[in-house]
């Protein structure tokens, strides 16, 4: 047990809450507690996209990609009729249905590519930061920064061709109806990575690595956390939208006036000029960090390591940007656009990862390229 960062991290965690309270009110308080307990179930879990992808890509190895599956029927079986109905108990629940287009292709794809080359998608930046990851701490700075980036480029983004709505399968097929096919979808791409890692391997990967709790067990505690957020907030969990807040008044503190821009226009104007927890998202990201750290220093586990190589400040750097900008573009990360995306039964969750995990691939092969990882013994094209 690290004992001092430990009553940090958890004096943190409640000095959050009560500014949260006091100051935001308590919607904002239950995103901090809700938070909290995502970053200590991601960190004791070791639950990242952007590994299971890459280890599935390189190794042929999928037990992450499983468990990806795994949380997202989780939550499709637990979430759609919760939208469908409206809410449950007085809490109004609503899905986050977005359109499908070319600017929206693009930020996944190039998102896909950055979380490779940074090591970890909005998620996982924020879980290993907390963790104690120094070379997450900076992917995290310029992930900020590319968030803000695109806003400012916002324009040309809106314009190019897209659908004029979303699409929801809710709607579309009933919420029955659209379980039955993301979970058969999950299902499918679960029996795929079966096929393909024991061909390769002749069986399944045996044991659970270095983190403190299962992969699996991770899975479902992050399909709680995502129907709290869905519950308590009233939306799907969402991250990257706070980055570029933070940017946004990063930058209007240096006299940029971002709220100038069209991105910031209407009520995005009001969490630019508030304080670091003017969006719910803010407020979870805070509550990761913070949970994260927690659960680091009580395995232990929590030793910053500051001196980081030449390649890994540049690959932070060019990954986090990339993140940002991508991300923007693509309404959200692996968290708010995938998950948040086939959480509300929207066809732009299956849009982004088929884009995102397309980029990915890409991320993964200029890895190997450059040295991040080992040259596998099958090419990644087979």
């Amino acid at each position: 047990m690290n004992r001092i960062p430990l009553i940090a991290s958890l004096f943190v965690l409640l000095f959050l809450a009560a500014y949260a309270w006091a100051v935001e009110g308590e919607t904002h308080l239950a995103a901090v507690l809700i938070g909290g307990l995502a970053g200590v179930v991601l960190y004791n879990a070791s639950f990242g996209f952007t590994a299971g992808w890459r280890n599935m890509v390189l190794q042929r190895r999928g037990r992450g990609l499983r468990a990806q599956m795994l949380l997202i029927g989780l939550v499709a079986v637990a979430a759609y009729p919760l939208i469908a109905a409206g809410g449950i108990g007085g809490f109004d629940v609503r899905g986050t249905v977005l359109p499908m287009g070319v600017a929206s292709a693009l930020g996944a794809f190039v998102f896909g590519i950055g979380m490779q080359l940074g090591s970890g998608c909005a998620s996982g930046t924020l879980f290993t930061a907390g963790g104690g990851s120094t070379r997450m701490m900076l992917v995290l700075v310029f992930f900020i920064a590319g968030s803000v980036w695109a806003t400012a480029h916002w324009d040309f983004w809106a314009s190019l061709p897209r659908t004029q709505a979303g699409t929801s399968l809710i709607v579309e097929l009933g919420w029955a109806g659209a379980v039955a096919v993301i979970v058969a979808g999950a299902a499918a791409i679960w029996w795929l990575s079966v096929r393909v890692e024991r061909a390769a391997h002749g069986s399944l990967e045996a044991g659970g690595g270095t983190a403190r709790w299962s992969i699996w067990a991770g899975a479902v505690g992050l399909a709680v956390v995502a129907v709290l957020f869905l519950l308590f907030l009233g939306r799907p969990w969402g991250i990257t939208y706070g980055f570029a807040v933070w940017g946004a008044q990063a930058v209007d503190a240096l006299g940029a006036e971002p709220t100038t821009w069209t991105y910031w226009e209407g009520w995005r104007r009001g969490h630019v000029e508030g304080g670091v927890m003017s969006s719910t998202t803010n407020a979870s990201n805070l509550g990761i960090v913070a949970g994260a750290m927690a659960a680091a220093s009580l395995a232990g586990r929590w030793n910053p390591i500051w001196r980081l190589s030449r390649r890994d400040v540049l690959t932070a750097v060019i990954g986090g940007l990339m993140m940002g900008y991508g991300a923007r573009l693509a309404y959200g990360c692996n968290i708010g656009a995938y998950l948040g995306g086939l959480t509300s039964g929207s066809l732009h969750g299956i849009w982004w990862l088929i884009w995102g995990f397309a980029g990915s691939f890409v991320g993964v092969a200029l890895r190997v390229r450059i040295g991040m990882d080992p040259r596998p013994a099958r090419p990644i094209v087979a």
